[in-house]
C-alpha cells in the first residue's frame, strides 16, 4: 500500500524563480554594498602587489607607474576599484544613518537609496576623470 503525503493548505511555491522576483531599490543597494565589499577585498590583491612592487626599488616604482599610465586594463581595474570604494563608502554611510534611526520607513529607505545612487555616480565620474 502506498503512503500519501499530507496535503498542505498553504500555496507556497516549491522552487522559487529568483529571476521573476522584483527587488526594490533599497534591497538592490544593500546587496550591491555587499558585492562591492567583496570586490574591494579581492582588489586588495592587485593593490598590495602594486604597493609592494613600487616600494621594492626605483625600477619597480617606474614599472608600476608606467603600467598605470599606459595600460588600459590597469586603468580600468583602478577605476573599478575606486568606483567600488566610492559606492561602498556612500552605501556604508547610508547604513550608518539608518542605524541611527533615520530613513527606516519605506519612503525614507527609497529616498536614501536614490541619494546613494546619485552620490555614487558622482564619485564614479570623478574617479574616472582622475584615472583617465
Amino acid at each position: 500500500m502506498k503512503t500519501q503525503r499530507p496535503v498542505s493548505s498553504d500555496k507556497r511555491p516549491v522552487n522559487l524563480d529568483l529571476s521573476s522576483i522584483h527587488f526594490p531599490l533599497p534591497a538592490l543597494i544593500s546587496i550591491s554594498h555587499r558585492v562591492s565589499g567583496v570586490l574591494l577585498f579581492i582588489g586588495l590583491i592587485f593593490m598590495m602587489w602594486a604597493l609592494q612592487a613600487s616600494l621594492a626599488s626605483p625600477a619597480g616604482f617606474q614599472i608600476v607607474s608606467d603600467t598605470l599610465a599606459h595600460n588600459f586594463f590597469a586603468r580600468l581595474v583602478m577605476w573599478g576599484l575606486l568606483s567600488a570604494l566610492g559606492f561602498h563608502f556612500v552605501a556604508g554611510i547610508r547604513h550608518l544613518v539608518m542605524d541611527i534611526g533615520y530613513g527606516e520607513t519605506l519612503e525614507g529607505g527609497q529616498q536614501g537609496a536614490r541619494l546613494t545612487v546619485i552620490f555614487s555616480i558622482v564619485l564614479m565620474i570623478l574617479a574616472g576623470v582622475w584615472v583617465w
